[in-house]
């Protein structure tokens, strides 16, 4: 059944959102939406076998938006090619002129963050850019499914316990903090190297040892695991020559990351980018961006909230 209009004042029967890209948890995003009474159209991330009620499944990227006033792109970030975060699609996405160019206007599109490309098409096209990804109530509601699929990888990669490891968490943002927290209650022997004074005396008050990010290539050889969540080269060759055969690397970071891939593969380190780790917990981490998403489409509209 049809929603007509809910306390907030907006008739959603009236508005069009395609969910394009993404991985599960975009399955629930779109959910919540049809559960409006939007009209929802999804392609890019995996779809069930049940299908989702309320939303249709287009054909490709370009049907999904076309005609609608609303597009939710993903939060993990825009590669490097303009590619939208789209594991399960059977080619990349990318948002060009053309693409864009069905949306109704005025367009809006809401997502974690956009790249140089994207704000160029949608600033010629009139389509406004709504990021969220450093939203920081949001990065804590999706925080702990980070950590738990971050504790998923550690395990599947190494033959050490966390308990004891000599590990380094780089940056002291709302995910590096909770990261730091985390490892310190699993006994981990924690370091933290940040740029951020007041960032580091809270990671020493939480138990960890703090460095300045300049004080990391010393620590290296010290190390069994190094966790980045910098959005930018921070674990350089510089730290990577120092770090034993056997220490795992991963980055945690937005594109264009935090470590120097080209260099961790030529030396033989184990590094992975481990993207789009939310989707451990697809439900609630999907539930808890449709709760920062609809206030924003309610607000163009001119709702109530």
């Amino acid at each position: 059944m049809r929603v007509s209009a809910d306390q907030s004042g907006i008739d959603w029967s009236q508005c069009v959102i395609a969910v394009v890209g993404g991985d599960r948890r975009e399955q629930e995003i779109a959910r919540l939406a049809a559960a409006t009474g939007a009209s929802v159209r999804a392609y890019g991330f995996p779809w069930p076998e049940a299908g989702i009620a309320g939303v249709t499944h287009a054909a490709d990227a370009a049907a999904a938006l076309q005609g609608a006033q609303f597009a939710l792109f993903p939060i993990p970030g825009i590669a490097a090619s303009g590619a939208l975060f789209a594991p399960a699609a059977p080619a990349p996405i990318i948002p060009d002129a053309h693409m864009l160019g069905g949306m109704k206007s005025p367009a809006h599109i809401i997502l974690g963050w956009g790249d140089a490309k994207l704000k160029a098409h949608a600033a010629a096209l009139g389509i406004a850019l709504h990021e969220y990804e450093w939203d920081k109530d949001l990065m804590l509601l999706r925080g702990p499914a980070i950590v738990e699929g971050l504790l998923k990888v550690v395990i599947e990669n190494t033959a050490i316990t966390i308990h004891k490891a000599r590990v380094c968490v780089v940056g002291q943002g709302t995910i590096g903090f909770l990261l730091t927290r985390t490892l310190i209650l699993l006994g981990a022997q924690v370091h933290v190297a940040a740029r951020n004074p007041v960032q580091r005396a809270a990671a020493y008050a939480a138990g960890a040892t703090v460095h300045t990010l300049d004080e990391l290539p010393a620590l290296a050889a010290e190390l069994d695991m190094v966790f980045s969540s910098v959005p930018q080269r921070v674990v350089g060759r510089d730290v990577l020559e120092r770090l034993r055969q056997d220490a795992l690397i991963v980055d945690l970071a937005a594109p264009p990351g935090g470590v120097d891939f080209d260099a961790a593969k030529e030396l033989g380190l184990k590094a992975i980018w481990a993207r789009g780790l939310g989707s451990r917990a697809p439900i609630t981490v999907g539930a808890s961006q449709w709760s920062g998403i609809r206030p924003r489409i309610e607000k163009i509209l001119g709702g109530k909230a």
